[in-house]
């Protein structure tokens, strides 16, 4: 019996919101299928070259009341990336909390808009420890 990973599914209330975010992460729209009778829309995204991992953002065309506030019961999506201090510099500058800073220089944590918890690791080893990263606290919960 073989088992294949597919992908991991997050509930949006705001699609081009959500969708922006991910591309500032550097993943690209790979399928959409959207449903007139279901009235919903199902957006994957995936890093270049890696389209078989995707995240499968899910929008409800009428809202979505039952989206919880805090969605800590999901886990995380994790991304690996060349260089964390200059992808979390790209999402700052962009507007993006950084709640978790790359003090170590190997692993960082934001939010998407929707509350989603997405952690970055360092390629490799962690980079030399670097300001204004080394010093910085932490800013809500990842």
């Amino acid at each position: 019996m073989t088992l294949k990973y597919l992908h991991t599914m997050v509930r949006v209330k705001d699609l081009e919101k959500s969708m922006a975010f991910y591309e500032l992460l550097g993943l690209k729209e790979t399928r959409r299928m959207d449903s007139e009778q279901g009235r919903f829309s199902l957006v994957f995204m995936a890093p270049p070259g890696q389209e078989d991992c995707p995240v499968e953002l899910t929008y409800n065309w009428d809202g979505d009341d039952g989206l919880p506030s805090d969605s800590r019961h999901f886990g995380h999506l994790a991304y690996r990336v060349d260089d964390i201090y200059a992808m979390c510099e790209k999402l700052q500058k962009a507007g993006v909390t950084i709640n978790r800073p790359p003090r170590d220089g190997h692993m960082a944590f934001v939010r998407s808009p929707d509350n989603v918890s997405i952690e970055l690791l360092q390629e490799g080893d962690a980079l030399p420890k670097q300001e204004p990263w080394a010093s910085m606290e932490n800013t809500g919960h990842w």
